[in-house]
């Protein structure tokens, strides 16, 4: 009678080491059972609300995929996932206060953030871009010489905007919108020529215009394309390791292209808009080269 008694206590005791050793966020889910998602309610198609305000989107998809591995990894078969709002302003503040586990948007990765919080390996890249009438014919950058361009003020687009206007010395009159709405509607009713915004968001807006086909998406860029990626803590190193084996796995099989079609060039939910957006050659190299790099340059190698 005594020996399974001592396996059982040896049992125990393997157990309590394997929870002792669990530390930050997996020791948070573990304790309680739970993982709060940062999420954004209208990114679309990364995150946003349906009709029944559930949350849905690309980013959403993979951040489902990190809470699966994390239930493996602290060997449970269910854990409560709870979304929380966030806004471009509060999102790396609650990540460093402990409010959100993960942030699963749209959201840029570079190196400024990368000093306050962490990102798993890059899930979009996305470079700025104009919009312009197709009937106009504005095809390239140097065609917007001496023209009208909008964007949004203060954006990073308008910086770069103004960057290459200088640089090129375009004579480009740059007009600042107070949002991405009054933007498309000085282009839509011909006041700029063109509007200069990330290429994945001109693509959700020309969906959603009420005449898709008027527009084009220039080829040419007004900047490298920069990397999205999947929010998390700094100084977590265990609960990184386990989102990025969870992403790499995601990204080198064949279920990201279905998950990206699903998202980016078929009719999404709730109005069946189809944004149309093939995946990118420097999408595709990031897929087979998972990583959380900022710079925008490594992903063209």
């Amino acid at each position: 009678m005594r020996l399974p008694a001592i396996m059982i206590a040896a049992a125990l005791t393997t157990f309590s080491a394997q929870a002792a050793e669990l530390t930050g966020t997996l020791a948070k889910v573990k304790e309680t059972n739970k993982i709060i998602l940062g999420i954004q309610e209208a990114a679309v198609p990364f995150s946003y609300l349906d009709n029944d305000q559930k949350v849905i989107g690309y980013a959403v998809d993979i951040c489902m995929k990190i809470v699966d591995a994390v239930k493996r990894e602290i060997n449970v078969s269910n854990i409560a996932v709870e979304t929380l709002p966030v806004t471009s302003s509060n999102r790396i503040p609650l990540m460093v206060n402990g409010t959100v586990d993960l942030v699963c948007s749209s959201m840029t990765n570079n190196a400024e953030r990368q000093r306050q919080v962490s990102f798993t390996n890059s899930h979009f890249l996305s470079a700025t871009r104009f919009a312009a009438r197709k009937a106009d014919n504005i095809t390239t950058i140097d065609q917007l010489k001496g023209k009208t361009v909008v964007a949004v003020a203060g954006s990073t687009n308008m910086v770069q905007l103004n960057q290459v206007n200088t640089a090129r010395n375009l004579g480009i009159t740059a007009v600042p919108a107070k949002d991405q709405a009054e933007a498309f509607l000085m282009l839509e009713t011909g006041r700029a020529a063109a509007y200069a915004l990330d290429d994945v968001q001109l693509a959700v807006a020309i969906a959603r215009s009420r005449d898709p086909a008027a527009y084009m998406i220039s080829e040419e860029a007004f900047s490298k394309a920069e990397p999205f990626g999947i929010m998390l803590r700094k100084d977590d190193a265990p609960f990184k390791a386990v989102a990025d084996r969870a992403t790499s796995a995601l990204y080198g099989s064949p279920e990201i292209e279905t998950l990206y079609k699903k998202w980016f060039e078929q009719p999404v939910p709730p109005n069946g808009l189809n944004f149309k957006v093939p995946m990118s050659a420097v999408l595709r190299n990031a897929f087979a080269h998972p990583s959380d790099n900022p710079d925008p340059a490594s992903y063209e190698r």
